[in-house]
């Protein structure tokens, strides 16, 4: 605070509501939420927070979106399904999805208010003010029964090694949290509301990295293909925050809007074509794998 520990009375309400809504409802309510639905469609609703952000800034400043930060949006969120896998699976509860959705406006808040600098709060001061007060919310989940809650001492087991309980409670408190969210404020002040909370979707294509190699957990191909997308709709909506400023995007804009959207275009169908044919494969390999089992005789068909 370099002595300005004004600033902290001052902000005591944005610092409360932070870690309300951006710390403490975003997870409780995604927890709440895989108790109901499946990992995949759980995070697909929750991540569905750049757009609300988008709206939000829209309806609330007037920062009215361009056609090429839409059509990123766009093929951002296909690309999410995708690297979800979430196509043809998944079982919905309505409860569930609504805990969902309460995860979505945890982290939508999480950046609206993450980039606002008018409050003077650091973003070390903002992170560890709203953690605090995230712990005593969850405390009090925990101790009214909304949360379950329970205490292991064993170790945990990755892929070719193990670790202690406590090293793996010091890392998800260190990195995960206090390290994740105030390096996360300080990009999203860098970068805006809008933009930080589409490059945040890059989270997914981490934790699908980091369970490759911790957990084994192989990427299929058609999540490999997601993957490639979030990055285009990342890179496709930083574009369009360039062009935003100019009056007239078809005519003075720095980049060709129609040219971008075309290859926006062309690139979801083409999504969307490997996409099928990847389900149809795995739909056939299926199919003959169960016919091989109920027939051990029959011959496996062979290629063209």
């Amino acid at each position: 605070m370099r002595g300005q520990w004004y600033l902290l009375r001052k902000g005591a309400v944005v610092i409360v509501v932070y870690g309300v809504l951006a710390v403490a409802a975003a997870q409780l309510c995604y927890f709440l939420a895989v108790a109901r639905l499946d990992v995949g469609v759980a995070l697909l609703v929750e991540y569905t927070a750049p757009i609300a952000v988008v709206g939000w800034l829209w309806a609330r400043r007037g920062n009215r979106p361009s056609r090429v930060t839409v059509a990123g949006a766009a093929i951002a969120a296909v690309g999410l399904v995708l690297l979800l896998n979430v196509i043809g699976g998944g079982s919905i509860d309505l409860v569930g999805v609504a805990w969902a959705l309460g995860a979505m406006v945890g982290a939508a808040a999480y950046f609206v208010m993450g980039s606002d600098e008018s409050n003077g709060l650091p973003p070390i001061a903002l992170a560890s003010g709203g953690v605090l007060v995230a712990a005593v919310v969850l405390i009090g989940a925990v101790l009214t029964g909304v949360l379950p809650f329970a205490v292991a001492a064993g170790s945990v087991e990755f892929r070719g090694f193990s670790a202690p309980w406590w090293a793996v409670v010091l890392v998800l408190g260190v990195v995960t949290a206090g390290i994740s969210y105030v390096v996360g404020i300080a990009a999203t002040r860098a970068l805006g509301a809008r933009l930080a909370s589409f490059v945040s979707l890059t989270e997914v294509i981490a934790a699908a990295t980091f369970a490759w190699i911790l957990l084994g957990q192989t990427p299929l191909p058609i999540q490999l293909g997601g993957a490639a997308l979030v990055l285009v709709g990342v890179i496709v909506v930083k574009v369009g925050e360039r062009v935003e400023p100019v009056a007239d995007l078809d005519r003075g804009a720095d980049v060709d809007v129609d040219a971008v959207l075309a290859v926006v275009v062309g690139v979801v169908a083409a999504a969307a074509v490997a996409a099928l044919d990847s389900a149809e494969e795995a739909n056939d390999s299926h199919n003959n794998d169960s016919e091989d089992e109920a027939n051990p005789d029959r011959v496996p068909a062979t290629g063209r």
